[in-house]
């Protein structure tokens, strides 16, 4: 399947929003989003870990609304630009299976000033988690897996911990 992605031409602010079943290249991504305007360059990488407390991870599996998704990174996006001085952004999510070691989603954000490259990239991220109509499921090993359909967990935030700001680590 091809990549969902839409590149918003805004003046001098580009931003780019994909969804995509490929392995994200973040070489390219950073070379495409070089900037000589900007002196902050954040990029934050979710990737998929082996283990959730005693709990072993093989791969996740990703699936979304795509339409819903890629809309609402755009409107996110739009917000951050609003609340942050934000030269560039670009969003990339995995959608399908995603290997340990793998990166689930990109977040780059280019700016003049460190501040709010961090900022902006940390609100994005977690507004993405708690917004966004897109899915995790945790497989575990070939070895643990019983022959069944419905193998693995889908991992959703926790409510509590979202609305108390406690750190969030799913």
């Amino acid at each position: 399947m091809r990549p969902t992605c839409r590149a918003i031409h805004l003046p001098g602010i580009p931003v780019v929003v994909e969804l995509t079943e490929q392995r994200i290249d973040i070489q390219k991504l950073m070379d495409l989003s070089c900037d000589e305007r900007t002196g902050a360059a954040v990029l934050f990488l979710g990737t998929t870990r082996r283990w959730t407390g005693d709990e072993e991870t093989h791969s996740l599996f990703y699936e979304g609304y795509r339409q819903m998704a890629v809309e609402q990174m755009e409107q996110l996006e739009a917000t951050a630009r609003q609340k942050w001085r934000i030269a560039q952004v670009w969003i990339v999510h995995r959608l399908g299976e995603v290997d340990v070691g793998e990166s689930s989603i990109a977040i780059l954000v280019r700016s003049p000033h460190r501040k709010a490259a961090f900022e902006a990239a940390q609100w994005l991220i977690d507004t993405i988690k708690e917004q966004v109509p897109i899915w995790k499921k945790e497989l575990p090993p070939p070895s643990q897996v019983v022959p069944h359909p419905n193998t693995g967990r889908w991992v959703h935030p926790d409510p509590q911990r979202i609305e108390s700001k406690e750190p969030c680590d799913e």
